[in-house]
């Protein structure tokens, strides 16, 4: 066939080269359609002898580049057997002889038996992206949705990709819908926009369980979009509003009720800490006036210890001071009654100072008396000396009677006095 077409190729060049027969190829049919025939054959035969390491085949791959993209050129053309080749990285070529499998050529040098060795596929060994057309599920609530995904693919073995399936790249892709399909079947619309990394695991199981004889393995299945109709949006921004809605009543009244629950907190913390500060003021003024009772108790008790001690010594002057002190606290009272206007019930011997002076130094005799006769009785009891005691108490007892009666004198007179100074 080749030998046939380089033969066509050369007798048309030939004869629109001669000079004589050009003339009448303008006129001739034969002459342009030989013309014709010579060009495509020479087209032709660029094209078969086209290699990958040929001119040819780097100007054919220069104009593919620069023309625009078509079903031919989407197709990449299989090397031809020029004995030696070079096999590209991650790419496995299978080789047939005399239309039989042979082998699988690995990267690197390979060497070909010329005329009956052939080579029949390439397959790339790199990951590949398969992008998977929008489609239509139902889902399993009776909503269609409308779904377009990628799907990434690896060749693990060249030989069943290419003998064990037409196109690998179609069928998986077609599985791909048909599982998709499937999958969404099973979820409701709210699981399939909540549960998207499920079910790409899902598809890609599926996938990878169908494939296994074709040789190719699903690494990942990645859904791209999903369009829903448009009344079902509306209804979700609803949903969405109202839920929104719901969430901020719900934070609302919490923190109303978090804000009263504070506030009560902190009028029952208040009311606490006021109520333990009286307590602590009230215990506070319970034990100072505890201790000025003790203090005033203890003046009062070292007054009279010493008042008792000047007594039982028999001083003069102390049973003067007595005297004295009682009539002018008597005084004292009975002018502050008389400048209060209040109903008092008194004696009727209020007048009488004297004679309560006089009952007043009785009871200081009888004391006196009493502390004789004591120390008389102990004196009798030592003996003798004690005789010579008793004789002097007895004297001082004397004494202390006249002493008593000048004292009533005295102070009669000083109270005459002080009433007529007011």
């Amino acid at each position: 066939m080749a030998s046939r077409t380089r033969l066509m190729a050369s007798t048309g060049s030939g004869l629109l080269r001669n000079p004589r027969l050009f003339a009448i190829s303008r006129s001739s049919p034969l002459a342009a359609a030989l013309a014709t025939t010579s060009a495509r054959s020479f087209s032709q035969l660029n094209s078969h002898s086209a290699g990958p390491g040929s001119v040819f085949g780097s100007l054919g791959q220069l104009n593919s580049q620069a023309a625009p993209p078509s079903y031919f050129s989407s197709h990449k053309r299989l090397p031809t057997n020029t004995v030696i080749r070079f096999v590209p990285q991650q790419t496995a070529w299978i080789v047939e002889r005399m239309g039989k499998f042979n082998r699988i050529l690995e990267p690197g040098l390979a060497v070909l038996v010329p005329v009956i060795d052939r080579i029949a596929y390439v397959r790339s060994l790199k990951e590949n992206a398969i992008e998977i057309p929008s489609q239509s599920a139902i889902t399993a609530d009776n909503v269609t949705l409308e779904l377009d995904g990628v799907l990434y693919t690896r060749v693990f073995d060249a030989y069943k990709a290419s003998y064990g399936v037409e196109d690998a790249e179609y069928a998986i892709g077609q599985l791909a819908q048909t599982t998709m399909r499937s999958e969404i079947g099973q979820l409701s619309l709210d699981h399939v926009l909540k549960e998207r990394a499920n079910l790409n695991a899902n598809i890609t199981a599926a996938i990878n369980e169908a494939a296994q004889d074709w040789g190719v393995t699903c690494l990942r299945y990645e859904i791209r979009d999903i369009h829903a109709p448009e009344p079902v949006v509306e209804a979700m921004h609803r949903q969405v509003t109202a839920e929104r809605s719901k969430r901020a009543e719900i934070l609302e009244s919490e923190g109303q009720r978090q804000s009263a629950i504070n506030i009560a907190e902190g009028k029952k913390q208040s009311v606490i800490l006021a109520s333990e500060a009286l307590r602590a003021e009230q215990i506070n003024l319970a034990s100072g006036e505890a201790e000025a009772i003790l203090v005033k108790a203890q003046a009062t008790a070292n007054g009279i210890d010493a008042v008792a001690r000047a007594i039982a010594q028999g001083e003069g002057a102390a049973q003067n001071a007595i005297s004295l002190s009682v009539a002018e606290k008597y005084v004292d009272a009975f002018a502050n009654l008389a400048k209060e206007g209040t109903s008092v019930i008194v004696p009727g011997n209020v007048g009488d100072i004297g004679g309560m002076i006089a009952s007043a130094m009785a009871v200081y005799g009888n004391v006196n008396a009493a502390q004789a006769k004591n120390s008389s009785g102990r004196q009798i009891e030592e003996g003798s000396p004690a005789s010579k005691k008793i004789a002097e108490l007895q004297r001082r007892l004397n004494d202390t009677q006249s002493g008593t009666n000048q004292v009533y004198d005295e102070i009669n007179n000083a109270m005459d006095q002080r009433l007529k100074k007011r």
